[in-house]
């Protein structure tokens, strides 16, 4: 089957699909959550919804979740849309909440990855879900884009399924899976959605439905921009296709998986890439070109529909999520950094999309008129503050250019980087009457901050609440190399500009610097000279992030197969669980519960220079008490069984016991969601062990 070829775009060209949409900045009057039940459907005077959107978050009706703004600007394309939130994924009567939708079902994992979501790094279950109620873990199915499209299929067979959101972009093909440790195919050959939207969704969304209520079939919009779709066996996919290495080449050759991780990043920059298709077996699975970003006014548009800014009236617990972000605004989406551990710049782009000044402040006015405002906007800015309104100067360059990053090596000499409309908006919008301050929160590129004196000024002295976080993530510069960071003098450098405006306003402030332990590249070495460098400027670090190679990322690729796909040379990686609990400790070297984990790895690495009472030495030659107790509270902690993660209300091994009952406890590690589950090689060998019963 061959495809019509997609228009090539001319420079900076913009999606347009929305351009229809109705300009409506923030504050109408009377507006209502989007219906989560089919009552609040029929008291709008729906008899039937056009789509209904699955998604694994609570609800919460704000612009920083997907949901909300995919639901808002298809009910301004005038669809009517139905939200699930959470459902109970083991059957599929919550699917048919709303009846048949008339157009497509919807579906996401939600704002993260269902599994970066459930687990750590070490692969135990987190404690908490933020886009929960309550906090509550447990709501949502692992690798749930899969199990909401196969609930979407048995509720209502023929309608079309299209799958979207992070989960599902970042697996849109062949992928390497941290927590099974294995290359997984395409997600679509396992959801079996009828095709996959990936990155920023608005405009696709709106196209789908669209298409689908002028009578195209779902198969017709394989045409689309930031669509997947897998084809059958007997199709062929179109020839212009860039072919990848196969799923089996990359199962059983890492050299082919970096490679077709380097062809997929490089096929990234909407202007220039091309169509990719990756054979499954007989099965091709295609990836069209990303979508165009969408111009300023659209954005305008989409920020400006009439979001109540809240949860769903139906919950009665807090979200820590919408907590976090209620009075923050976002100004800008994508990311130039091209940083190899983060997914930003593979689902939103690397192309700098903007609000105008007159949309964010209009934003602005309409939070003072809440009544729980408190007059702080607790962050302005976006995945990275300082980027607003920033872009290439030379669009024909743009249109052609294959570069990772826009700032690494080295910060392009085409890149515009005037923070001049970024100034003049944190000016005014400080200014807002109702207003008594304005906080950036977000990341600060502190490379790009550092060419601004009057930025640093008006950051420091106005937008700082006391604390500033920002990322150096690590001072080696090798591991600064792999992650695609600048240099660690930029660090020190921007923190010396720090100190002293601080002093020349007046105030004490501190830097909270954020860095990542177990990164491809980084050894006991680096980590060592990490912890000196923190020992030597004061630092004590409260959280501290270990590496989690998540799914499509080029550090993901390093972890995996051990080469930098780009180079192709070897890269030094931590695998084991010991080398990277010991790389954790040395970041918080001051614990006394992390002391002899600190010091093996000083042993480990030659270095007991640093064990003792020296100006540099990271631990005292003698353990204190506390690590002694410590040490002995994790052995007993072990010894009980106590020592992985047990899910609030479930029965505890000494609690089972107790009762007399033969069932395995549920806090057996590895165990997930399906805790019972025996697997078939288990339930085998306990049948061979079994003696044979006597007879007579």
């Amino acid at each position: 089957m061959n495809l019509p070829i997609l228009n090539k775009p001319a420079p900076c060209q913009k999606a347009d699909s929305l351009a229809s949409l109705p300009l409506a900045f923030p504050g109408k009057s009377g507006s209502l959550p989007l219906p989560m039940t089919a009552e609040e459907m029929h008291a709008r005077g729906w008899e039937q919804a056009d789509v209904v959107f699955v998604t694994g978050d609570a609800y919460i009706d704000h612009p920083s979740f997907a949901m909300a703004i995919l639901g808002r600007v298809l009910e301004a394309a005038g669809f009517r849309v139905g939200i699930v939130s959470q459902p109970d994924w083991q059957s599929c009567q919550a699917w048919r909440r709303f009846g048949r939708p008339r157009l497509f079902f919807a579906i996401s994992a939600g704002n993260m990855d269902s599994m970066i979501n459930h687990y750590t790094a070490n692969r135990k279950v987190r404690n908490s879900d933020a886009y929960s109620p309550g906090g509550r873990i447990g709501l949502r199915p692992d690798r749930a884009t899969r199990a909401y499209c196969q609930r979407a299929r048995e509720a209502y067979k023929g309608v079309p399924v299209i799958a979207g959101g992070v989960e599902a972009s970042l697996r849109r093909l062949a992928h390497y899976d941290y927590w099974s440790d294995k290359v997984c195919r395409s997600i679509l050959l396992d959801c079996k959605a009828d095709l996959l939207a990936y990155g920023m969704g608005e405009d696709s969304i709106v196209e789908i439905a669209r298409r689908l209520d002028a009578g195209d079939s779902v198969r017709d919009l394989r045409n689309m921009r930031g669509v997947a779709y897998a084809m059958g066996a007997s199709e062929s996919p179109p020839a212009e296709a860039l072919v990848l290495p196969s799923f089996e080449k990359i199962c059983e050759d890492k050299w082919s998986f970096a490679e077709a991780t380097k062809m997929i990043h490089n096929e990234t920059n909407p202007y220039n890439a091309r169509m990719l298709v990756q054979w499954h077996d007989r099965q091709p699975v295609v990836a069209n070109p990303p979508p165009l970003p969408v111009s300023q006014a659209v954005m305008d548009k989409i920020y400006g529909l009439p979001y109540t800014r809240r949860p769903h009236p139906a919950y009665t617990e807090p979200i820590p999520a919408f907590t976090m972000i209620k009075d923050s605004v976002t100004i800008m989406r994508g990311c130039f950094g091209g940083c190899t551990f983060c997914s930003i710049t593979a689902h939103q782009g690397r192309i700098i999309q903007s609000r105008s000044k007159e949309s964010v402040l209009a934003e602005v006015r309409d939070m003072t008129q809440a009544e729980d405002f408190s007059g702080v906007v607790s962050d302005i800015g976006g995945p990275t503050a300082n980027m607003y309104q920033m872009q290439c100067s030379r669009p024909e360059v743009e249109a052609i250019c294959r570069r990772q990053s826009c700032v690494h090596p080295t910060i392009c000499k085409l890149l515009g980087t005037d923070h001049g409309p970024l100034i003049e908006l944190m000016k005014e919008a400080r200014q807002t009457p109702g207003v008594k301050k304005v906080l950036v929160a977000s990341g600060i590129r502190m490379d790009l901050a550092r060419r601004s004196p009057e930025y640093m000024r008006e950051l420091v002295r106005h937008h700082v609440g006391g604390r500033l976080k920002v990322a150096p993530e690590h001072t080696d510069s090798h591991v600064l190399n792999m992650m695609r960071k600048p240099s660690n003098d930029d660090f020190e450098k921007f923190t010396e500009v720090f100190n002293a405006e601080s002093a020349k306003a007046g105030k004490k402030q501190y830097i909270v610097p954020y860095f990542i332990a177990s990164h491809p590249g980084c050894d006991l070495g680096a980590m060592i000279d990490l912890a000196v460098f923190l020992k030597r400027n004061g630092y004590r670090p409260d959280q501290v992030q270990d590496f989690i190679p998540a799914p499509f990322d080029v550090a993901t690729a390093m972890y995996y197969t051990g080469i930098d796909p780009f180079t192709k040379k070897p890269v030094e990686i931590s695998r084991q669980l010991r080398d990277r609990k010991l790389q954790r400790a040395l970041m918080q070297f001051f614990k006394p519960a992390n002391y002899f984990e600190v010091r093996d790895a000083l042993r480990q690495a030659g270095r007991q220079d640093l064990i003792g009472s020296g100006c540099d030495c990271l631990i005292p030659a003698t353990p204190p008490r506390a690590a002694l107790d410590a040490r002995r509270k994790d052995a007993n902690n072990r010894f009980r069984g106590d020592y992985v993660h047990t899910i609030p209300g479930e029965t505890t091994t000494g609690e089972m016991k107790k009762k007399g009952s033969r069932k395995e406890s549920r806090n057996e590690p590895g165990q997930g969601y399906r805790p019972d589950q025996k697997s078939a090689v288990q339930s085998a060998a306990r049948r061979k062990r079994k003696p044979p019963r006597r007879e007579g």
